[in-house]
């Protein structure tokens, strides 16, 4: 099944058994010209280091990167800039189903894994190669964590996963130069299972590469962190991304500018946008209905309002608070600077004229705090219903702060 975005992509193809194929080569990477040059040239000077941390922020494309690379490593017909896209290798690897390519990401139990069994990467592999085909490898967590219905469930790379990744390396590659592994989500892995590879990232066999991908070095245990060379994926420049979206989807130039502009360099979040922009600005007016309770501070119907907001998922709650976070940020350019220098659609600089008095020098700083930390619990698992009220609460006082007070 495509993704909803996909009725509006241009340009897909097709095998001869219809079935969607993507082409994972440098050249179809959205920017990240630098990162580019410098892997390829990796591979040139005969210096790929066998264990990279590739780690930047979600939607900047780390994963497509990685793939790209592992393709370019492997192509029978390389050429200077880019693997060939046509040789034995480039075709399995536009499939995801080259024996030497293997991928490893965090699970858990669902309705498919026996109560006998313990979750494995191996078992949800369909699953995987489908999500990654239909969005050429640009994918979130929460996107995987929807496609295998573990939302509401704590995800790991476990042992017996780890257990598996040391097997990959028991026999000599199959076809390809290289075997590759790629870890995807590496602070997933579960402290208890890292011991188990620690010793084969340190000394591998000889012509093995792992690529461990993370959106939060920090959260990476140390023992792996330093095994590991790191490749920083910046995100994608705001230019570079409006211009790969008008290529790829039938968007208004509107549509597409005002996403790129909230989602900060954030491919899937700016796609994401877009969609969410048809559901009559769905953040904008929920941002405006808990100001406007927390202004007259009616706790009935703020009550009333939590009840509702919080049926969203961690996600879309997520994503509420970034809205927020955005409207304060703006809030504070119009006094500053005046409504002519913020990027906005009508009906936000309509609201925002009148609201942005309320979000001033005297409270901007503490309205931006209160959501970070809100979009912080609320990655966290928080009890949503308990921290929108705590957070309605402190809105309220904050709204009656003025810059002369």
């Amino acid at each position: 099944m495509f993704s909803k975005l996909q009725k509006y992509k241009k340009n897909l193809t097709f095998d001869s058994h219809s079935n969607p194929r993507f082409f994972m080569k440098f050249s179809e990477i959205i920017g990240q010209e630098k990162i580019k040059k410098q892997l390829i040239q990796t591979v040139k000077n005969n210096r790929v280091s066998h264990a990279q941390l590739f780690f930047g922020p979600e939607g900047a494309g780390k994963l497509a990167l990685a793939v790209a690379y592992a393709q370019y490593i492997n192509c029978e017909n390389k050429t200077e800039s880019d693997s060939c896209g046509q040789c034995s290798s480039c075709l399995k690897y536009e499939k995801l189903i080259h024996p030497d390519l293997h991928f490893f990401f965090p699970v858990s139990k669902t309705k498919k894994v026996k109560e006998s069994e313990k979750p494995l990467s191996d078992m949800f592999m369909g699953e995987w190669r489908e999500l990654l085909t239909e969005n050429d490898c640009y994918i979130s967590s929460a996107e995987w964590y929807q496609k295998i219905d573990i939302e509401k469930k704590q995800s790991i790379i476990n042992a017996a996963d780890c257990a598996k990744i040391i097997e990959k390396f028991k026999y000599k590659a199959f076809e390809a130069e290289y075997i590759v592994v790629i870890i995807w989500m590496a602070e997933k892995i579960f402290h208890a299972a890292a011991p188990k590879i620690l010793k084969i990232i340190e000394e591998p066999p000889e012509k093995t590469l792992f690529i461990l991908i993370s959106g939060d070095q920090d959260k990476i245990l140390p023992t792996i962190l330093s095994r590991t060379q790191l490749v920083k994926i910046p995100k994608v420049p705001d230019e570079e991304l409006i211009n790969s979206i008008k290529s790829s989807y039938n968007y208004t130039d509107e549509e597409i500018e005002n996403a790129v502009f909230l989602a900060e360099g954030n491919y899937k979040t700016a796609l994401k946008l877009i969609e969410e922009s048809e559901n009559e600005n769905f953040y904008f007016v929920k941002f405006q209905e808990l100001m406007r309770l927390c202004f007259t501070r009616d706790l009935i119907k703020i009550n009333a309002y939590i009840s509702e907001i919080t049926k969203l998922n961690r996600e879309q709650l997520k994503s509420f608070f970034q809205y927020a976070l955005h409207i304060t940020r703006n809030c504070l350019l119009i006094n500053y600077n005046g409504i002519e220098n913020v990027k906005l659609s009508k009906e936000e600089k309509n609201f925002l004229v009148k609201f942005s008095p309320f979000i001033n020098s005297a409270n901007g700083i503490q309205f931006a705090e209160e959501f970070e930390k809100a979009l912080f619990h609320i990655e966290r698992n928080a009890y949503a219903p308990l921290l929108f009220m705590d957070l309605s609460l402190t809105i309220s006082k904050l709204l009656k702060i003025s810059p002369s007070a």
